[in-house]
């Protein structure tokens, strides 16, 4: 069966909004380049500066607890290390990730954004990427994530309503596969323009899908409405990257017939 690649996105602060991609180069073993390298560790919580121990993602600020980051759209350059936040069409904040002053602008400005009396610590560890499965293994902290786009139009029929893909947050969304085949992938290999993925987990959904990334609302439970739907909370599954190449939009994607 063969499918297309229709999206590539990239988040490179864990919990803010996406960016989207024109290609993507990906190594063997590795995910995509700055995909939550940076993350905003809660104050009260465990993240020290040069933590090499994975944390699970309560430890962060992410959409799953905190709704109101949806409402900033934000963009990180790699080049210059500068993430740039705008709210209702203004830039209301810009200032340099990679630098200590640049840093305590960008937590001063969370802290104030989400009501804390003590600011943020802006965690940034080489080598670490602040992904939900890092918990899991340094494997997994490297998977990549795909969704497919036609199980969220089967769900979104299911419920009645149309529902924007980026609620999912995936890496690799792609199209022209029957929905959930996605399912059967744990362990198989896929190839995605001139590389080779293996799938490795589904993805189960957790409350940052209930918010809307336009309103930045919870309006609709989707991961009770999955299983309520289709008996299981998945949408999408992580896949470890075997041989290396550049993925782009309109590459095909292949996986094998299941059963």
């Amino acid at each position: 069966m063969t499918g297309e690649i229709r999206g590539l996105y990239v988040y490179p602060v864990k919990g803010l909004s996406p960016q989207e991609l024109p290609s993507v180069p990906l190594e063997p073993g590795r995910g995509v380049p700055y995909d939550r390298a940076f993350a905003l560790a809660r104050p009260d919580g465990d993240y020290t500066p040069g933590l090499t121990e994975p944390l699970p993602k309560t430890q962060f600020f992410m959409l799953a607890r905190d709704a109101s980051l949806a409402g900033y759209r934000t963009r990180f350059d790699p080049e210059t290390g500068v993430l740039q936040a705008d709210r209702d069409g203004r830039t209301v904040l810009e200032a340099t990730l990679t630098t200590d002053d640049g840093a305590a602008a960008v937590t001063t400005f969370f802290a104030e954004a989400l009501g804390l009396s003590t600011p943020p610590a802006l965690a940034r560890v080489d080598g670490r990427r602040f992904t939900d499965v890092s918990v899991i293994s340094d494997s997994m902290m490297n998977a990549v994530s795909l969704v497919n786009l036609a199980s969220v139009r089967a769900l979104g029929e299911r419920l009645g309503t149309e529902l924007d893909p980026r609620r999912f947050r995936a890496n690799i969304y792609y199209d022209g596969l029957p929905a959930f085949s996605e399912r059967d992938l744990v362990g198989e290999e896929i190839t995605v323009g001139g590389l080779r993925l293996r799938g490795v987990l589904p993805t189960k959904r957790c409350a940052a899908t209930q918010v809307n990334p336009d309103t930045a609302e919870r309006d609709i439970d989707l991961p009770r409405r999955l299983h309520r739907e289709f008996g299981h909370n998945e949408m999408g599954m992580y896949a470890e990257v075997v041989t290396g190449g550049t993925v782009r939009p309109g590459d095909p994607l292949d996986h094998p017939v299941a059963g």
